[in-house]
């Protein structure tokens, strides 16, 4: 008895979207009712594809192609597509039983030799890296993300390995290095172009070091020559550094070296800082290609265009993640490390009303700019938007300044030590001249990575008790909990990541006490919208990171946060 053919499968090299080259796809042509399901059973898939539908070829979607095959067969044609349909179903099916076998609750991992021994937990991210190849670690802040990583390094397969961070972090993870693994050759890059790494003292002729550490922003000066040198494991330390994409030279330099080794893994608790449609360029640079296409990727999981993607169902991503064997999130709770309970306070300060009423006419100039319905050139639009945001929220920093001072030296007489967080310069200037009897210490974005050292240090040893930090110039930085528990945002960020990674350079494991972050904030200027904006975008990062958690009752998403500003701006100057 035959059995009947609804069309063939062929796998060609096509341009699946708009960014990027030809790729591997499934071409695939078959009777209308056939490829109506074929369209219902692949969300990825462009609806409007007419005459033959166009998959990305993945082991994932080998699989479930595989699968509908049996319910609806297809001629795959040509040896190629054969043997990738078969490879990349086996492969999945091995990646799926690998996973369910790792995060089983009876799982013991294995032991690993390091000066200092693993934790449990530790060892078990580093099993699965190994044996996934490709990984997110979103770990808890302070869990040890990069103790996990460094105990893959025991692995001999992934040597010699690059550690691409943040610009104030190579010399940490130099220590770090030196303490877990000190038999590892480990050289720190100090240049953006490729230096001699393989000449000792006196000329002796060395081999690449085991490790080579670097920040992003040399990264594509490194790329082909750690591709040349037969690089095999690359670590992206705080990755949501990746998050803008294509447009980003960096991004470009690690998707490149991302393509040609063997071992790929991420590192951050907080891999978004903005929209959900951010987590596909973390994603695709982890593991290229793994989530299809970008367009294949908006189709089957967001809603929004372009840069403004957002998850339909954040909760329902984070465990496709997790089972998919793509991300592994632990919180202090999960691996019986429970920290002492962290809380914020949202503390209303006063503010001086004469600096805002300085930038209102300038401010409502762009505000109607942004509103206007038309006659405005894109162009323009886009520019009044960052003007207007940078205007008020500099000018509500500054407003507030001196009452924020105020707060942190009532603090410090009672004994605390401060981290004071903040974004402008001109705010800093107000904070240092008003504490000056305190001696700040500065880490900021203007220093160098020498004197952020020398600056933190100041800090941790107790010369000062008050260290001014820039919003998103800490990440990664480890030590401060050892020595401070108490956390003020003297201006706040568009993003609740940022927030979290800031309340993280404390709220970590080593710390002893309850942490409380304080979170002074007025009642004018751009304070009550960015507030707002920030419990928008926590229900994007939290429903990915823990699928169990629950949401917040609000599930509206923020498509144009400036744009709220503008309109809040010009409601309050009217009611004035």
């Amino acid at each position: 008895m035959s059995t009947r053919c609804f069309g063939t499968v062929r796998l060609e090299k096509r341009t699946l979207g708009t960014r990027g080259g030809e790729r591997p796809a499934w071409v695939i042509q078959c009777e209308p009712h056939v490829s109506l399901r074929l369209k219902r059973v692949f969300d990825r898939v462009n609806k409007g594809d007419v005459g033959e539908v166009l998959l990305a070829a993945t082991a994932e979607t080998a699989r479930e192609l595989e699968w509908f095959i049996q319910r609806f067969p297809l001629e795959v044609q040509g040896k190629d597509a054969k043997d990738f349909l078969k490879h990349g179903a086996r492969e999945q099916v091995r990646r799926e039983a690998a996973v369910a076998e790792l995060l089983a609750a009876d799982y013991q991992p294995p032991e690993f030799q390091m000066n200092v021994p693993p934790r449990e937990y530790q060892r078990r991210a580093a099993d699965m890296f190994l044996r996934m190849r490709n990984l997110l670690l979103a770990d808890d802040v302070g869990l040890g993300k990069t103790a996990s990583a460094l105990t893959a390094f025991t692995d001999k397969r992934t040597l010699p390995a690059v550690v691409v961070t943040l610009t104030h972090l190579p010399r940490q993870w130099q220590r770090e290095l030196a303490r877990f693994l000190p038999g590892l050759r480990v050289h720190v890059a100090k240049k953006a172009t490729p230096e001699d790494v393989t000449r000792g003292r006196g000329g002796r002729k060395l081999p690449w070091p085991d490790v080579l550490v670097l920040n992003y922003h040399k990264l594509s000066g490194w790329a082909e020559t750690l591709v040349n040198a037969g690089v095999r494991t690359v670590v992206f330390d705080e990755c949501q550094e990746l998050r803008r994409g294509p447009d980003s030279e960096k991004y470009r330099a690690a998707h490149f070296l991302a393509q040609r080794v063997n071992f790929v893994v991420g590192l951050s608790a907080t891999p978004i800082y903005n929209y959900g449609g951010e987590m596909f360029h973390v994603l695709d640079c982890i593991k290229p290609g793994v989530l299809g296409t970008r367009e294949e990727f908006s189709r089957e999981w967001c809603t929004g265009v372009e840069d403004k993607l957002s998850f339909k169902d954040p909760r329902a991503f984070g465990t496709y993640l997790r089972d998919a064997g793509l991300m592994l999130r632990r919180t202090r709770v999960d691996v019986g490390r429970e920290l002492p309970s962290l809380t914020r306070d949202i503390h209303t300060v006063e503010a001086d009303t004469r600096v805002l009423d300085e930038v209102e006419d300038k401010a409502a100039e762009l505000a109607r700019i942004i509103l206007a319905q038309g006659g405005v050139k894109p162009e323009d639009r886009l520019q009044a938007s960052g003007e207007l945001s940078w205007r008020l929220r500099q000018a509500t920093g500054i407003s507030k300044a001196p009452f924020v001072a105020e707060f942190v030296r009532m603090l410090v007489e009672n004994g605390e030590r401060v981290l004071l967080y903040g974004w402008h310069h001109e705010v800093y200037s107000i904070w240092r001249e008003r504490l000056k009897e305190y001696s700040p210490a500065i880490f900021t974005g203007q220093e160098s990575p020498t004197q952020k050292e020398a600056e933190a240090q100041r800090f941790k040893s107790g010369q000062t008790p008050i260290l001014i930090m820039s919003l998103r110039a800490g990440a990664g930085l480890d030590g401060l909990q050892h020595c401070c528990r108490t956390v003020v945002f003297g201006e706040l960020d568009w993003s609740p990541g940022v927030h979290e990674q800031a309340c993280g350079r404390v709220h970590r494991d080593g710390q002893t006490d309850p942490v409380m972050a304080y979170f002074l904030v007025s009642d004018s200027g751009s304070d009550p919208v960015v507030a707002d904006v920030l419990g928008i975008k926590r229900d994007q990062m939290e429903g990915i990171r823990d699928p169990q958690a629950s949401l917040m009752e609000r599930l509206e998403t923020d498509e144009n946060r400036v744009r709220r500003l503008a309109e809040s701006f010009l409601k309050n100057r009217r009611a004035a």
